[in-house]
């Protein structure tokens, strides 16, 4: 089967930069990424290339190139639907916030929507691929709702989870370690898994393109990132018994990194990890395991989250005790607010829930972060509950100019490890500040001695 039509349901941070990097890389293919959001869509369609909605460095090229030729964005979702051989389902699998599952399980109300829809529209047969991250199992569930449309139509649903890390996500699409494709053992099923490797076999050598059934394909990516988080955790908890016993963290993971059989990454102590995926997977490898009995193997990878919580709490505690046990009405700056450095995306932040403390605290929240909104800020806390949206809005100030978020600050606390944060006049900022100035180092990435010889109270995670 040769597929000359792609169709992507959901334009966020997984379906608009792998459809514009496989319409660029399969200029014969038209692809088209749908979206209810409108105003996504019309971003997305933006003739500045600086305003589409996802910041990944390279991604505004590649967009560039390819809309308009092969590449496309619409909210026209079932005409998109209609013409596709192929399509891919990436909308988003939040963890439910209600019922059964609460907290843990993943909620698929929307990939459920999705199959409805494609059922309704599907007059041909069609391949539909889960490009969300799902718990295992859940391509049975889509494929039960598509043959029961009754009109003949026959589905092949593949799994082909994505495993990009954001802020280097085009270069991940362009250079995978692997594409992992999960498939029916039928003939059809591998005639449709055959099909997929051949669009990405466009640029991805085919010996790093590996096809298994379709529950190893969706257990493979919550396992991925399982085991990347456990290495944070890991590294976080032996930052706080560093901090107790003068031993240096980084020196620690610099020791251990060396040896082949550990390796060196996801080693970097930080005040927890965020995102979209790491939280929201574990707790539903959690739900999985507990929905099977096994109890010892949930509560196993549940650590891994409260060790991540507990990094974020200590952090925010260690701002209070630090600042005279009292931080009501003291400006405290954070130099970051996205996740990590070189996205827009705030998921599951670090920041937000520091700030959240803080702000309980009664102190006033100034931010700086080169690519994150004030309307995005607010938004995040509100998600939260924790308190009225007046009372967030009047707790927080973002800024434009670093220098300014940092004027008359009691503290500074580096939320993200954006670069330009080391390129700083750290001098200025110092004379602009209350005294004693203290800088927390929330990701290890300024030059402590430096700052402690300017006259900053400094203090670093994990020594």
């Amino acid at each position: 089967m040769k597929i000359t039509k792609i169709c992507c349901i959901g334009a966020g941070y997984v379906g608009g930069p792998t459809m514009a990097v496989i319409a660029q890389k399969c200029p014969q293919i038209q692809v088209t990424v749908v979206d209810l959001n409108e105003e996504r869509i019309a971003a997305w369609n933006d003739e500045n290339l600086d305003n589409i909605p996802i910041y990944e460095p390279g991604l505004d090229k590649i967009v560039g190139e390819a809309r308009g030729r092969n590449l496309f964005f619409s909210t026209n979702i079932e005409k998109a639907i209609d013409e596709a051989q192929v399509i891919f389902i990436s909308v988003n699998t939040p963890t439910k916030t209600y019922g059964k599952g609460k907290g843990m399980a993943a909620d698929l109300k929307y990939i459920e929507l999705c199959a409805r829809q494609i059922a309704k529209v599907a007059k041909d047969d069609k391949i539909v691929v889960e490009k969300s991250t799902l718990p295992v199992r859940t391509a049975e569930a889509i494929k039960s709702i598509l043959d029961s449309t009754g009109n003949g139509v026959q589905f092949q649903i593949l799994s082909n989870p994505e495993f990009l890390a954001e802020g280097t996500a085009v270069q991940d699409l362009l250079n995978p370690d692997r594409i992992l494709i999960g498939g029916d053992i039928t003939e059809e099923g591998q005639k449709a898994i055959q099909a997929l490797v051949d669009v990405y076999s466009n640029w991805v050598s085919e010996d790093k393109i590996l096809t298994t059934n379709v529950w190893s394909s969706e257990l493979s990516k919550l396992t991925a990132n399982a085991f990347l988080a456990q290495r944070i955790s890991s590294i976080n908890a032996m930052s706080e018994l560093c901090e107790k016993t003068g031993a240096d963290v980084n020196e620690v993971a610099k020791a251990i990194g060396m040896d082949s059989r550990i390796g060196s990454k996801f080693l970097k102590a930080s005040v927890g990890f965020g995102g979209s995926c790491f939280q929201k997977d574990i707790l539903n490898l959690v739900y999985i395991a507990k929905s099977y009995g096994l109890n010892e193997v949930a509560d196993y990878w549940e650590q891994v989250i409260i060790m991540n919580d507990h990094q974020k709490r200590r952090f925010s505690n260690n701002i209070v005790q630090t600042l005279y046990n009292t931080v009501s009405d003291k400006k405290i700056t954070f130099l970051g607010w996205a996740f990590k450095k070189d996205t827009n995306d705030t998921r599951e932040s670090a920041a937000i829930y520091v700030a959240d403390d803080l702000i309980n605290e009664n102190a006033k929240i100034a931010i700086y972060d080169p690519k994150v909104s004030r309307k995005k800020m607010l938004a995040d806390l509100d998600y939260l509950e924790t308190r009225t949206t007046e009372k967030n809005a009047s707790s927080l100030s973002s800024f434009e100019d670093p220098y300014a978020a940092c004027n008359e600050a009691h503290a500074i606390a580096v939320l993200t490890e954006w670069d330009e944060f080391t390129q700083y006049d750290w001098q200025r900022i110092y004379d602009s500040m209350q005294k004693p100035a203290f800088v927390f180092d929330g990701r290890n990435v300024l030059n402590g001695p430096a700052l402690e010889k300017i006259g900053f109270v400094y203090q670093a995670i994990g020594s």
